[in-house]
């Protein structure tokens, strides 16, 4: 049976773990979650995963949701992407920082600016979330001067956690150039074989809802 990802493209979590699949070279299957559909919230939803959330990996009877854990399942299946063994806890601590204090924060900020009615859209909370993400900003890009990659000497989950909402165009305060640590090693993922965009390897993107 081929491994299901539910996910859906505007999902940086879905992201994490569809690009830790493509570049492990796993076979998988994305499975779309009309989100903004409301169909994470429907009872046959919360049947697969009661959490209500994406992304939820299948593979059998396997059913495990969280981005960060399906990165490990996939390096405990795989061996990639999980560092040396003396490595193992810093690319944890990052997979860590990051869900707390960067895609998180991203994740909101980027729904509030643009999958929100403009009406709607809280400037001051906004304003508040992009304070917090400059700072997340500045210490990803203070730790990646000198560095190709976030732990050790090649690529890891962290930064496969780190890049996720970094790639995506819709405006939430973040400036490529602003951050050059940062924009160098962005290309260095997006030069690793089989690194795709995320609306090219998950369905779902903003402009299917203007149709």
């Amino acid at each position: 049976m081929t491994i299901q990802l539910h996910c859906f493209g505007e999902s940086g979590n879905s992201y994490k773990a569809a690009l830790a699949l493509e570049l492990a070279g796993v076979p998988w299957e994305p499975v779309f979650v009309d989100f903004f559909g409301g169909a994470a919230r429907t009872p046959a939803y919360r049947d697969l995963n009661p959490m209500g959330e994406a992304p939820l990996l299948i593979d059998g009877d396997t059913r495990l949701s969280q981005s960060g854990a399906i990165q490990q399942w996939i390096t405990d299946r795989t061996g990639k992407f999980g560092g040396s063994e003396a490595d193992k806890y810093e690319v944890l601590r990052w997979v860590l920082w990051d869900n707390h204090k960067l895609s998180s924060q991203i994740g909101t900020t980027r729904f509030l600016m643009n999958f929100l009615p403009e009406a709607k859209r809280p400037a001051e909370v906004i304003a508040f979330f992009q304070g917090r993400l400059r700072a997340a900003y500045d210490t990803l890009n203070r730790h990646l001067e000198g560095r190709d990659w976030i732990v050790g000497d090649g690529v890891t989950n962290a930064d496969l956690s780190c890049c996720s909402y970094l790639y995506y165009s819709e405006p939430f305060g973040f400036d490529r150039a602003d951050w050059p640590h940062i924009d160098a090693w962005l290309d260095r993922v997006s030069a690793l074989p089989g690194w795709k965009h995320p609306y090219d390897l998950m369905p779902g993107r903003p402009s299917d809802r203007d149709q």
